[in-house]
């Protein structure tokens, strides 16, 4: 990654966010901020090489949609790249609205990219301090960014650089009024990147500063992850994509290794969403491309 800018996973998934809230009808997830945390040359530019790249993800679409850019850009988003971001975020927030309500007090996000939550729920913030986790070169690239829209920065909302594939301080987040108290994580969009032995440590480390009653969501890839390859191939595209900005995609699991890795961190599983039940229950009755991810499951763990 370069020095002070954001990975292309986090700008890819605000643009899917920004398009999703903007294009699509209903909104799964309304991340109405989105948009303007990417300059318009971003956008631009990402529009421009997903439709330059549609042969890419599919040489037939390509031929079928030639000479046809927007809907080749709403294909080829709908499709190959916002399902995931958007139902898991969706799932993310839902849980943890409600858990709030049941006493959270502190939110740490880890591997928080260019999350916007703070800032449509300021409701939350009066009463839960919130702990941006990431590398400090993305923290870095989106405090700029922050700054050029003229944001305040909440006083609840705290950023804390981290390196989730070394071993794990909480020196940063303790600076930062980190403490013992019930807290919520969250960690979408990461595990597919740590090996198994990284995931276990990092779940083992978090949940032993915090009390019982403390949760985590997060989504995870089952075992088919890198022999199937889903609608229009899509979720073998997205291993290739990975892989091609060098993030490539080290971990899947299957139901029985997940519940294993997380009851040797002292959590129970209390809610697990599979690639149906995720169907079901955020993209059924749609008239447009979005689906669910064939591999990609939900979780909803609670320490013990």
């Amino acid at each position: 990654m370069r020095e002070n800018k954001a990975s292309m996973t986090s700008l890819l998934s605000a643009f899917v966010r920004a398009y999703h809230s903007k294009y699509d009808t209903p909104v799964i997830f309304d991340d109405f901020l989105a948009q303007d945390l990417l300059s318009e040359k971003e956008l631009s530019d990402i529009s421009d090489h997903l439709i330059q790249g549609i042969s890419f993800f599919s040489k037939d679409m390509a031929r079928k949609l030639q000479g046809k850019p927007d809907d080749i850009l709403k294909w080829v988003t709908q499709v190959q790249l916002s399902p995931t971001p958007l139902a898991r975020a969706a799932y993310c927030e839902e849980v943890l609205l409600n858990e709030v309500k049941l006493g959270v007090k502190q939110y740490v996000i880890l591997g928080a990219g260019l999350d916007t939550f703070c800032f449509r729920h300021p409701e939350v913030t009066n009463g839960t301090d919130i702990f941006e986790v990431d590398l400090r070169a993305s923290q870095e690239d989106k405090l700029n960014r922050l700054t050029r829209l003229e944001r305040d920065i909440p006083s609840r909302l705290h950023f804390a650089p981290m390196d989730f594939t070394a071993p794990l301080s909480f020196s940063r987040l303790n600076q930062e009024g980190f403490s013992r108290r019930k807290t919520f994580f969250s960690l979408l969009g990461v595990s597919y990147y740590l090996t198994k032995e990284h995931l276990a440590r990092l779940l083992t480390q978090l949940f032993a500063e915090v009390p019982p009653g403390s949760s985590v969501v997060f989504d995870y890839a089952d075992e088919s992850l890198f022999e199937e390859k889903g609608l229009s191939n899509r979720v073998e595209n997205m291993v290739k994509m990975a892989a091609a900005g060098g993030e490539p995609m080290l971990s899947c699991f299957s139901y029985k290794e997940i519940e294993k890795l997380l009851e040797s961190s002292g959590l129970l599983i209390y809610e697990h969403l599979s690639p149906a039940v995720i169907n079901d229950r955020f993209f059924s009755g749609r008239t447009d491309h979005l689906t669910a991810f064939e591999t990609i499951h939900y979780i909803h763990a609670v320490k013990k």
